[in-house]
This record gives C-alpha cells, structure tokens and sequence, in this order.
C-alpha cells in the first residue's frame, strides 16, 4: 500500500443530495419540506422557547421578586465558634488561615463574626466584617479587632 493508491472506505463518502431540481429527481416540488408551514418557508429559523404558539414556559411561570446584583454574601461565624477553636487548637489568634484550616470557610467565602454565644478567651480576631455587638464583645474579652 503507498500514498498514490490510498482510497476512502466504501460507502463513506456520498455525493451531497441536490434538492428542488425538478419532479425527475425525486426531490423536487416541495424540496423536502413538506406542505405548508412555517418551517416550509425560507428564511425560517426558530426562535428560542418557541412552542408552536402555545403560550411559552418562561411567559407562562409568574415573576416575582427581586436579586440584587451588588448584594455581598458573608460566611456567618459565631463567637462560640471561635471560643471553640481557640480551645482546640490553642490559638491566641484567629483570621482566615486558620478558619480556613478548620474547614469554616472556603478560600472565596468572605467572613462575618457574629455574635452568638460568648467570648471568655483573649483573642486577636481578623475578619472581612463584624457585628456591633460581635467586635463589642470581643473587645471586653481583651481581644483585639482587625477588618480585612
């Protein structure tokens, strides 16, 4: 076998079906297509969730409500969370490495301290934002607070 008697395999390559060359063809006349109809006509191309003129899903489901574009979405954590933490591991300090660490947050997730349940420890806390009364209460402990 050499490149000057190389063949496809047989069967695999077709002449292309010529259409709407007179009745002698067979596909003459309707050119395939059909009788009448909108996918009959040139030009057709259907539009996106057309159902035949039913009254298509995205008109027929009510709209309601309203999403912010803008909106931030923090990772909610709470003081008990971090008196818990420090006790575990024995941390004077907590920011995100270390709840990272801890599997609180993943490493896109932004940080919110809350502030549920209570703070005995002294800790120096480092986080995207905080509550009033979360940076209050940690602030009474000794700690210290630091925004990212």
């Amino acid at each position: 076998m050499e490149l000057s008697n190389l063949k496809p395999a047989v069967g695999s390559v077709t002449r292309k079906t010529r259409i709407g060359r007179g009745p002698g063809s067979g596909k003459g006349g309707t050119s395939t297509r059909g009788h009448k109809g909108a996918k009959s006509r040139s030009g057709y191309s259907r539009k996106i969730g057309f159902e035949g003129g039913q009254m298509p899903l995205q008109r027929r489901v009510p709209k309601f409500g309203f999403k912010n574009i803008n909106r931030v979405e923090y990772k909610a954590i709470n003081l008990s969370d971090l008196e818990t933490l420090a006790e575990a591991r024995g941390l004077e300090k907590i920011g995100l490495d270390e709840l990272r660490a801890a599997g609180f947050v993943n490493r896109r997730q932004l940080v919110k301290i809350l502030a549920k349940g209570s703070l005995t420890r002294k800790l120096a806390v480092e986080a995207n934002a905080f509550s009033a009364a979360a940076e209050k209460a940690i602030v009474e402990a000794g700690g210290t607070v630091a925004k990212i």
